[in-house]
């Protein structure tokens, strides 16, 4: 049991090597790839299996470390500090592509249209060019994937609002199942969670097939196709991750991990899957409703 006025220093790890080959792999195969080498997608599937390997060797190291009684209250401090450093640059990944998004429908297009004493560029570039958000017009139609329609919000985008709503519910009450050692609700809650996050994919990808063969709406349909899949399709990874991170931690629960005085890992995925339900609201907002 590690001394709580000390800290716990690591021994030497190979993980961050093998994360770093991992990466360069991914990255060197998806380079390759643009240029259209044949070996460019058998070095990034390659490299994605190496940081898979990565991620639970290491993880499952710090697992072991933490129910060994490795760890003391200086080291949840930093697990603490770590992992909201880590949500807050994610939440400046989406703020880019949210700005990306207000900067095409509240400057681009506006001054396509003729804003702002643009008139003789409105004129010159597209004569019959309409202002109004979404922009599902083009210019040249044999150029460019002209959707039918856009997605509307209250079909699948407002029973997927549901979902994730309730899914922060139930797991705020296995949290709180956590707090009170009750193990079964703990197990209840956590497989609600997962149960709700399945949906949330499966009828995103539902919603991603009707864009696709029956509106015509893909990533080539000009700037509305571009942020609406760009947005979408990332927080669609994220919400991958937070399933799989859940599965992770229902796992641990039904081994018996955690308890209401030690249960960071529950804790900062809790934190994580709080943070995706949020971006969800703004995407549901201002991608699909306004």
């Amino acid at each position: 049991m590690q001394s709580h006025n000390q800290y716990f220093v690591p021994h030497g790890s190979y993980w961050p090597i093998v994360g770093s080959v991992g990466m360069a792999s991914l990255l060197a195969g998806f380079a390759s790839s643009l240029h259209g080498s044949a070996l460019g997608s058998g070095a990034m599937v390659l490299g994605f299996g190496i940081i898979i390997f990565m991620v639970f060797g290491w993880m499952g190291q710090v697992v072991h470390e933490s129910e060994a009684g490795t760890y003391n209250k200086q080291v949840d401090r930093s697990f603490r500090m770590s992992m909201a450093w880590f949500i807050f640059s994610e939440v400046m990944f989406f703020a880019a592509f949210f700005g990306a998004l207000f900067y095409a429908r509240n400057f681009s297009v506006p001054w396509l249209g003729g804003a702002s004493n643009n008139f003789f560029t409105h004129q010159e570039l597209w004569s019959d060019f309409k202002a109004v958000w979404p922009l599902i017009q083009m210019p040249d139609p044999s150029k460019f994937s002209v959707p039918k329609d856009i997605i509307h919000a209250w079909e699948i985008p407002a029973i997927n609002t549901l979902c994730l709503l309730t899914s922060g519910a139930t797991l705020t009450w296995a949290h709180w199942a956590l707090l009170n050692n009750k193990r079964n609700q703990i197990i209840a809650g956590l497989a609600a969670t997962i149960i709700l996050g399945i949906i949330f994919l499966s009828l995103q990808a539902l919603e991603y097939g009707e864009a696709y063969k029956h509106l015509d709406l893909k990533l080539s349909s000009g700037i509305y196709g571009s942020t609406f899949f760009m947005l979408t399709g990332f927080h669609g990874l994220h919400v991958t991750l937070g399933t799989i991170m859940l599965i992770v931690i229902l796992m641990r629960v039904i081994r018996g991990h955690f308890n209401p005085e030690n249960h960071f890992g529950f804790e900062g995925v809790a934190w994580y899957w709080h943070f995706v339900d949020v971006v969800w609201l703004g995407l549901f907002i201002f991608v699909y409703w306004l």
